[in-house]
């Protein structure tokens, strides 16, 4: 009878030393009441507790974790109704303090979120909430992080994954796109004109000039040619008028053939003057220079 009774009493201890010992892996946490009180945090390894005495009320992990927020309808500062769904990283840092804080954790910070999100979103225009995300995301992390701090809960990062505004308000946003692109186009498209009239103008400017300075250097040439012409003509006369006057000063005999060659031009003349309409002729021997000179002297002065 005795052996009976031990056997039970037996198994019973052995159930209660085995729901006695708790191993608690790596980064995670166990929390132990004793008589309905908070006693301690049971740290990873194994642990010991008293049966019937003490109880595990709580079992969580102390990794970060991702809390996905379902998309929520939120009005712009502008009226504008848009939907808006975003990402949050988390840690529990204070096992206890989250367990005894707040009923249902991950439900509060859902409502927080959700909260905070229309509160930023309404004070910003529609075109606001695509330009400032990140000043967004940096706002709702800061915010947030600080209502979680009494329950022991630590926001490490607040993301924004999709703004979408109604479907109104996406076909009015199309149309205004594709107003400005047309308006773009137009504004290329004269401003393109514009600059080729430009560069036509410029061309043709260009043109003119060039056309103006050739005329000018080939004027300017031409001048300094006929200069260069008349010096290189005055410089000849001068030296044959020299080298006449030292022939006729050396030899006094060569005065009698300039004077032959006068006559001879003077008689060219005077046969030019007989061809002339009006015109006289001149009778002279032409072996009298003397008398050729006369006559001419007279022809010019009757002329005279």
């Amino acid at each position: 009878m005795e052996a009976l009774l031990s056997l039970p009493a037996m198994a019973l201890l052995a159930v209660l030393g085995i729901s006695s010992v708790k191993i608690t892996s790596g980064g995670r946490s166990m929390l132990v009441e004793r008589l309905g009180k908070y006693d301690r945090q049971l740290t990873p390894g194994l642990s010991f507790v008293m049966p019937m005495v003490e109880k595990v009320v709580s079992h969580e992990s102390l990794k970060e974790r991702v809390l996905d927020i379902p998309p929520q309808q939120c009005i712009t500062r502008d009226n504008v109704s848009i939907e808006v769904d975003a990402v949050v990283y988390w840690q529990l840092l204070e096992h206890a303090r989250a367990y005894y804080g707040v009923d249902n954790l991950q439900a509060a910070m859902v409502n927080l979120v959700l909260t905070q999100i229309r509160a930023e979103m309404g004070k910003l225009d529609l075109d606001q909430t695509f330009t400032t995300r990140q000043e967004v995301n940096e706002a709702l992390l800061k915010e947030l992080d600080t209502a979680t701090d009494p329950w022991g809960v630590k926001v490490t990062r607040v993301e924004m994954r999709d703004i979408v505004p109604s479907q109104g308000v996406q076909q009015a946003m199309e149309k205004q796109m594709t107003a400005e692109r047309e308006k773009r186009a137009a504004i290329l498209r004269s401003e393109g004109e514009r600059e080729a009239q430009l560069n036509g103008a410029k061309g043709r400017a260009d043109a003119l000039v060039l056309d103006a300075e050739a005329k000018k250097t080939a004027l300017v040439m031409e001048a300094e040619a006929q200069a260069n012409q008349q010096k290189v003509l005055a410089a000849a006369r001068a030296a044959a008028a020299m080298e006449l006057a030292r022939v006729i000063e050396t030899h006094p005999a060569a005065a009698e053939s300039l004077r032959l060659l006068l006559a001879k031009d003077w008689m060219a003349m005077g046969q030019e003057m007989a061809r002339a309409e009006g015109g006289s002729v001149l009778m002279v021997d032409p072996q009298s220079p003397a008398s050729l000179l006369a006559a001419l002297k007279d022809l010019q002065d009757h002329k005279s």
